[in-house]
């Protein structure tokens, strides 16, 4: 019973099918498959006209959270006065020199987990120093870090360091190897816009 009823629905499709190409053969097995492609090269596109491309859509849904970090309008959290370092950026760079190894880490002002880090203790970068916590592993991995920031998109970022440690050679290394690779150590002020 339900075997007929499927066959006759096929059939009746296939009829309508015929009717809307009557240039193909009846008897023909590839005429089962011909149709198809007849229905489909018979649908016209119409043209868009110029209002329908400029029109805005009044309801607008930002999908990419770093526009306004980017625009400097994105708001800054404070923080206390009295913590250091400040609160105030939307990236924070941080860097470590320890006794064995050097560590700079990119921070977004929104989680305590690092966005992006490198740190002589990868093998990548060890395997071609010939020590892990001189000058030239700082400007490496100054150099290592500016190119992923770059892939990455952060081009600014807040780079505040203890005073008593700027003057040492290693920080300046450092710190001339992230400027040589294209990234700013301050960012934007914030700008108000008025309501």
């Amino acid at each position: 019973m339900f075997l007929n009823e499927v066959s006759r629905s096929v059939r009746v499709l296939l009829g309508q099918i015929q009717g809307r190409c009557p240039s193909l053969p009846a008897n023909n097995i590839t005429a089962l498959f011909i149709p198809a492609r007849c229905m489909s090269q018979a649908v016209t596109r119409p043209e868009p006209t110029p209002e329908e491309n400029e029109a805005v859509s009044p309801t607008f849904v930002n999908r990419n959270p770093r526009n306004l970090e980017q625009m400097a309008l994105a708001v800054k959290d404070r923080g206390w006065k009295t913590t250091w370092p400040h609160q105030q950026f939307y990236h924070r760079l941080m860097f470590k020199r320890s006794q064995h190894h050097v560590t700079a880490q990119v921070f977004s002002s929104s989680s305590p987990v690092p966005v992006l880090s490198c740190s002589t203790k990868e093998w990548a970068l060890k395997k071609e120093l010939p020590s892990t916590n001189c000058v030239v592993a700082c400007q490496a991995v100054g150099e290592v870090l500016a190119q992923r920031c770059q892939q990455a998109g952060i081009t600014r970022m807040v780079y505040r360091d203890i005073p008593w440690t700027y003057r040492s050679d290693s920080v300046q290394a450092f710190r001339s190897a992230m400027k040589e690779g294209g990234i700013i150590l301050s960012e934007p002020r914030r700008k108000y816009i008025g309501t």
